[in-house]
């Protein structure tokens, strides 16, 4: 079989985690079975779904790096796409429906109520064989043993999600379904319209929703809830897949940070839990921290400008040995601009707590020493410099902390920052021994 897998989402204006979640799941399933993964836009709704809002879904899809093979190249619903399935928008497949509706009026399965078209549903129960939930039996609820019947065309004219989500599943050749638990009540239907239509139904695959870490269900005002607020924090896109992708499925032992390769390698539906995941936004953040750490020096330079800092004039070789100090120190992106700034100006400003104790009268003598020995140092390099100031403090009977809270505080202005050695051989001895002389001048 070759697999063929869809997202199909509504635009609303923002991505969900459940259905940025949902649309890895189904594009790792596609990747590990070398299968199609197809994207939809469900736009039927002209008041919500517009060009923004579509625009959202692609742009985060994009940055989450989920390539689709057959769907929408761009936020037109009139516009170019990929694959020959399409149109890739609900609001383009018109006449397919109309063709479809008539071909159940021909089997007698549809009747009018009240200017709406109803489908002429079964009365007993449904077994909806599922690959996570094993086999379901859906039984009618009360008001359904009343009006099993339901609407698949509204008094309007508009089709329903039922009839429609079916029918695409059947003209693009959607050989799996995999989405949320919360449709698990919707497949009895769409079963029997997939019967109705002489096709075999796909294999259903409903995995857990995800809710708040108290166990709550999640809303779109709580933290973590949306996609694009990750984007803006700067979250390292293959952090938010990998976190992702553990929200449900379980690689079968304790491994947490993988490269995609692994995940798509690892990925199979029966491995996906049945219980709900909860989402916990400290091992996301700790997630993000043990990508952002190793990421590639010209990806870690592309957050840091989005972050804020500005580089200036700065060289690329400069960038890079400054920025490869603060990678393993910066938990978050969004910190980096103001743990990094003391590389790209020469105006730095105390910290007047830390000024006031490094720069104390009594602290002149020794710091003048060792601002004559760096200015002599021939290998202005992280070694030479611990070992000439630790030496140094070692002859004037000094602790170290003595020399190494005053050389911080020329250098950066405050407490926290990178390794005092690492960031003086990046700095180099003219902007080093310029910042001493400042210090030392504050200390008269």
């Amino acid at each position: 079989m070759n697999v063929r897998v869809r997202f199909a989402p509504s635009p609303t204006g923002y991505l969900h985690i459940g259905g940025a979640r949902t649309a890895l799941f189904n594009w790792l399933y596609a990747r590990h079975t070398g299968g199609k993964f197809v994207l939809r836009i469900e736009d039927t709704d002209q008041e919500r779904n517009t060009p923004e809002a579509i625009g959202v879904i692609l742009d985060g899809l994009r940055w989450l790096g989920l390539d689709w093979d057959e769907g929408p190249v761009t936020n037109d619903p009139t516009g170019e796409s990929a694959g020959d399935c399409g149109p890739y928008y609900q609001s383009q497949r018109s006449d397919i429906y109309a063709k479809r509706i008539d071909e159940l009026k021909a089997k007698g399965l549809v009747y009018e109520d009240e200017g709406a078209l109803r489908f002429r549903m079964q009365r007993e129960p449904v077994t909806i064989p599922d690959l996570i939930c094993g086999d379901v039996v859906r039984e009618l609820t009360d008001r359904e043993e009343v009006q099993p019947d339901f609407v698949i065309v509204r008094s309007d004219g508009k089709p329903v999600f039922h009839l429609v989500n079916v029918v695409d599943d059947i003209e693009m050749g959607i050989t799996h379904v995999i989405r949320g638990e919360d449709h698990l009540s919707n497949t009895s239907k769409h079963i029997a319209l997939f019967k109705a239509f002489g096709v075999e139904p796909p294999k259903f695959a409903h995995i857990p929703l995800i809710l708040n870490a108290d166990g709550s269900k999640m809303s779109k005002r709580d933290e973590g809830a949306s996609l694009e607020g990750w984007q803006k924090a700067g979250y390292v896109p293959a952090a938010v897949t990998n976190y992702l992708s553990l929200l449900g499925w379980s690689p079968k032992d304790d491994s947490q940070v993988l490269p995609m390769e692994e995940i798509i390698g690892r990925f199979d539906l029966p491995q996906i839990n049945r219980a709900n995941a909860r989402f916990d936004i400290e091992k996301l953040r700790w997630m993000n921290y043990e990508h952002l750490r190793v990421l590639p020096m010209d990806q870690y330079t592309e957050l840091a400008i989005k972050a804020g800092v500005d580089f200036g004039e700065a060289s690329a070789d400069y960038i890079g040995a400054a920025l490869a100090t603060c990678q393993s120190k910066v938990k978050q992106v969004e910190d980096l601009p103001q743990f990094c700034s003391f590389y790209f100006t020469e105006e730095i400003v105390y910290d007047q707590t830390m000024a006031s104790k490094a720069f104390a009268v009594e602290n002149k003598e020794a710091f003048e020493r060792l601002r004559a020995l760096y200015g002599q140092i021939e290998v202005f390099e992280p070694e030479p410099l611990e070992e000439a100031l630790k030496g140094l403090a070692d002859e004037l009977g000094l602790k170290v902390r003595n020399l190494v809270m005053p050389a911080r505080c020329a250098c950066t202005g405050v407490k926290v920052g990178p390794s005092l050695y690492d960031l003086m051989a990046v700095l180099g001895p003219e902007r080093v021994l310029s910042r001493f002389d400042r210090a030392l001048a504050q200390m008269s």
